[in-house]
C-alpha cells in the first residue's frame, strides 16, 4: 500500500543534522515547526494532521513525530481490543463521547478510502436481571435521545435464533456501529500518510529533556512563546541531540506523565495509573458467535468486563480483565487470572469449554485514576462511579503546549477526531475547547 514511500531511517546523530537542515520557521528559527512526542495510533493522527496542514500564506511547515522504540504502535495501541466503539458508555457531555462519535464516522471511512482491514460486525450488551436491565434502557436512552448513536432491543427469540449460545436473560442491547479493526494496517497508513505529507519519524528516541523558550526581552511572556528545546536520546547509543520547535504535542501515552512532570512545577504533575487487560485466545470450534459479546460493565470498573470480541478471521478471544499494575512494562499474561475470567464468561456464554481457552496477550491502559470506565450504562449507581474523561487540553501558563493524558479506550476509535482536534487547538482561529484542568 505504501511501498513507493521512502521511510526515512534515522542513523545516530542524524536527528541533529536533520533538525538543522529543516530550520523552518523565520520567526523563532525553530528546526520544526511542531513536535509529536509518542508514535501510537493517536500520536500518528495526530502527526498526520499537523503534517497535512498547510496554513494560507505561510511558509512550508515541518512535524517530527518521536518515538522511544524502534517501531511505532507497540505498546496500547496494539495490544487491545481492535475495537471500533459506537460510543455507548460515556455520557452526554464527555470528551469521550464527542470524539469516539465523530472517530468512529471517519475511521470507517478512513479504512474503506485507504484499504484498512476492517468489519461492522455489531454488537450486543447483554443483561442478566433487572437492574443490569436498566443499566441497558440509560444506554439506549442515551443513544437516541442525546448522542444519536444508532441501538435497538433484540427480542428474546430472534436472539435465540441469532445467537444461540449467548446467555441474556434479561434482554440484548444492540449496537449495530460498532466494528473491528486492523490496528497495525492502521497505523502503517497513518505513518505512510504523515511521511508523504513530508513528516519526519524518528524511532529509538526518547525525550529526556524538555525547556520551554521564552524571550530574553520580555520576561513576563509565557514559556513557550519562543519554542520548545528537546534533548533526544538514541535509545540504541545513549548519544544525544538538541531539536528545537514551535509547538509541542505530548502524545506519549504510558509515558505522558514522565512527559508532562518535566515540564510543569511540582506542584502541577500528574500521575497515571495502570489498567493490565489479559486477553485469552480460544481453540475450540464451538460455541460460534458472530458477533462482539460485552456484559453490563459494573459499577466503578476500570473497564468495560471481560468480553468476547472477535479478529478479522472470525476467531474469538475474550479480555480485558483489569489488573492493576504499578509498572506499564508489566505485560506477561496472568495466567492465574483464567478462572476468574472463565467464570465471567460463562455468565454470557455458558457452553464454553474452559479446557480450550488460554494466555495470548496483555496489554496496559494509561488512566489518571484507578476507576471510572463508563458515565452512562454501568449497573448501580446510575453507571456514573468515578468516570474519567480523556485530557487533551492546551495546557494553561503556557504558549504552543497540546497535552494528551489518559489517553486509552476509546482512544483507537478516537484516534483521526483527536488528531484534528490538536490540529485545531495549535491553529483554529478561536478557542478550541479541549479538557477542562487536572
Amino acid at each position: 500500500m505504501f511501498a513507493g514511500t521512502a521511510r526515512r531511517q534515522l542513523k545516530p546523530g542524524g536527528l541533529a543534522c536533520l533538525a538543522r537542515s529543516f530550520s523552518s520557521t523565520a520567526a523563532t528559527r525553530a528546526d520544526f515547526t511542531h513536535v509529536v512526542i509518542g508514535g501510537g495510533v493517536v500520536g500518528l493522527a495526530i502527526a498526520r494532521a499537523l503534517a497535512c496542514h498547510q496554513p494560507s500564506g505561510t511558509s512550508a511547515t515541518s512535524t517530527l513525530l518521536l518515538e522511544r522504540h524502534p517501531q511505532v504502535g507497540t505498546e496500547t495501541s496494539s495490544r487491545n481490543s481492535e475495537v471500533i466503539h459506537a460510543g455507548l458508555y460515556y455520557g452526554p457531555d464527555s470528551l469521550k463521547t464527542r470524539l469516539c462519535v465523530s472517530g468512529r464516522q471517519a475511521l470507517y471511512a478512513f479504512c474503506a478510502r485507504h484499504g484498512v482491514p476492517h468489519r461492522r460486525t455489531g454488537k450486543w450488551v447483554v443483561a442478566q436481571d433487572a437492574e443490569q436491565r436498566e443499566a441497558l434502557e440509560r444506554i439506549h436512552a442515551l443513544c437516541r435521545d442525546e448522542i444519536g448513536v444508532p441501538t435497538r432491543f433484540v427480542g428474546a427469540r430472534e436472539a435465540r435464533e441469532r445467537e444461540p449460545a449467548v446467555r441474556a436473560e434479561a434482554g440484548v442491547l444492540e449496537s449495530p456501529e460498532t466494528g473491528i479493526v486492523d490496528s497495525h494496517a492502521l497505523m502503517a497508513a497513518l505513518h505512510g500518510l504523515f511521511e508523504d505529507a513530508g513528516g519526519v519519524a524518528a524511532l529509538n528516541s526518547t525525550v529526556v529533556r524538555i525547556e520551554p523558550l521564552r524571550s530574553a526581552a520580555s520576561p513576563t511572556s509565557a514559556p513557550g512563546s519562543r519554542g520548545w528545546a528537546l534533548t533526544v536520546r538514541d535509545s540504541s547509543t545513549g548519544e544525544e541531540s538538541r531539536v528545537t520547535a514551535d509547538a509541542l504535542v505530548n502524545s506519549a501515552g504510558l509515558g505522558a506523565a514522565d512527559i508532562h512532570n518535566m515540564i510543569v512545577p511540582p506542584e502541577r504533575r500528574a500521575r497515571l495509573y495502570y489498567a493490565k487487560g489479559n486477553y485469552f485466545s480460544y481453540g475450540a470450534s464451538a460455541p460460534k458467535v458472530r458477533r462482539l459479546v460485552y456484559p453490563v460493565t459494573a459499577p466503578g470498573a476500570g473497564g468495560l468486563g471481560t468480553h468476547l470480541t472477535l479478529d478479522l478471521a472470525g476467531r474469538m478471544r475474550f479480555g480485558p480483565d483489569v489488573e492493576w499494575v504499578e509498572s506499564p512494562a508489566d505485560l506477561s499474561v496472568s495466567a492465574a487470572r483464567l478462572p476468574a475470567a472463565v467464570a465471567e464468561i460463562r455468565k454470557y456464554l455458558p457452553a464454553i469449554d474452559a479446557g480450550a481457552l488460554g494466555p495470548d496477550y496483555a496489554g496496559v491502559r494509561p488512566k489518571l485514576r484507578p476507576a471510572g470506565a463508563v458515565a452512562t450504562g454501568g449497573s448501580g449507581s446510575g453507571g456514573k462511579s468515578g468516570f474519567v474523561d480523556f485530557y487533551v487540553r492546551r495546557e494553561d501558563g503556557y504558549d504552543g503546549w497540546v497535552n494528551l493524558l489518559g489517553i486509552e479506550s476509546p482512544g483507537l476509535t478516537s484516534c483521526l477526531a483527536i488528531g484534528d482536534l490538536v490540529r485545531d487547538m495549535l491553529h483554529g482561529s478561536g478557542r478550541i475547547e479541549g479538557s477542562g484542568p487536572l
